[in-house]
């Protein structure tokens, strides 16, 4: 898949923190099409490789948007975009990748936004709206002048939509175990936002069928006592078995199936690097996986049907 140019058109501030970039194809002509969810992967000058959600009506074809929160705590790739980037630069990106797909014949679709989880949001409500289909969004924020596209999630949402701020307080915020309490039939639930609302979701939906809740994250939203957890695990050598190519690769213990396959010429899209952004994700033929990633359902991982290369590896005595 060849990389894309795209020239930013416009860069606003939605709140204090977020940044709006509006990107065209600097080649000119119509972007690659997407679908509701999906994201982009910018390739910064850095060798950094960071993944953002598409926030636009994917029947538009002449721009991608999306949204990016600063984080200075994180890895720098946030800080680098709202630092550096400004109308007519050029930036490198992937064609448009899907790990959050929407189930487009469920009888009902719940939107829950956490902050910058919206991006992903509104190309869904785009699309749902567009099909006809019932929706609705809870978006949590900290006030409503900290709420990124408000102005046209209320216009795209209407009456579908209930805001809800809580100061800085989650506890002021929203009842998720009241509000998810009950699973109607062929509901389905998509969430997006920070660590600590997923968790707390996952916990408020634990009684849901695992196929009607789906989760995009855009960091890890391990507990410490997990990432504890997973330091522990003692790691061995195995094997994979590349079919295409019939190459054998040998893992070893410091080492993941990632980065030998990209020190064999193997490429690989990949983000994170820690096994919670989807990108390297990649069908498994064979063998029993050692999965550590945050990505695969339950169900998915039991059928070992794909594995996530950064991080994942093989059972003991396993070749993959």
């Amino acid at each position: 898949m060849p990389d894309l140019e795209l020239k930013v058109t416009k860069v606003r501030d939605l709140t204090s923190n977020i940044k709006m970039f509006e990107l065209v194809n600097a080649k000119g002509g119509d972007l690659p099409a997407f679908e509701a969810g999906a994201h982009i992967d910018f390739k910064l000058p850095d060798g950094k490789i960071r993944s953002y959600s598409l926030a636009n009506d994917p029947t538009e074809t002449s721009r991608y948007v999306t949204a990016i929160l600063k984080d200075v705590n994180g890895k720098g790739g946030s800080v680098w975009m709202h630092e550096n980037v400004k109308e007519g630069d050029v930036l490198t990106a992937t064609e448009p990748l899907q790990n959050f797909p929407l189930t487009e014949d469920a009888a009902n679709s719940i939107l829950l936004a956490g902050g910058i989880g919206i991006t992903p949001m509104l190309a869904m409500g785009y699309r749902l709206k567009a099909l006809g289909k019932k929706v609705h969004l809870h978006y949590c924020s900290r006030a409503a002048e900290e709420t990124a596209f408000i102005d046209e999630v209320k216009q795209l949402f209407g009456a579908d939509v209930t805001f809800h701020h809580d100061g800085g307080d989650p506890s002021k915020g929203i009842n998720l175990k009241e509000t998810f309490k009950d699973h109607a039939e062929g509901a389905h639930l998509y969430v997006c936002g920070p660590a600590g609302l997923l968790n707390a979701t996952r916990d408020a939906v634990s009684h849901w069928p695992d196929s009607a809740v789906h989760f995009e994250l855009f960091t890890s939203a391990r507990s410490d006592e997990q990432v504890a957890e997973m330091a522990s695990r003692e790691n061995t050598s195995f094997e994979v078995e590349l079919k295409q190519s019939g190459v054998t690769l040998t893992i070893p213990p410091d080492r993941s199936i990632l980065d030998v396959m990209i020190e064999e010429g193997f490429g690989v899209p990949y983000a994170c690097e820690e096994g919670w952004c989807g990108a390297c994700v990649i069908p498994m033929l064979g063998g029993k996986a050692d999965h550590r990633d945050e990505v695969l359902s339950d169900a998915e991982k039991a059928s070992n049907e794909k594995i996530q290369v950064c991080i994942s590896r093989a059972m003991p005595g396993e070749k993959l």
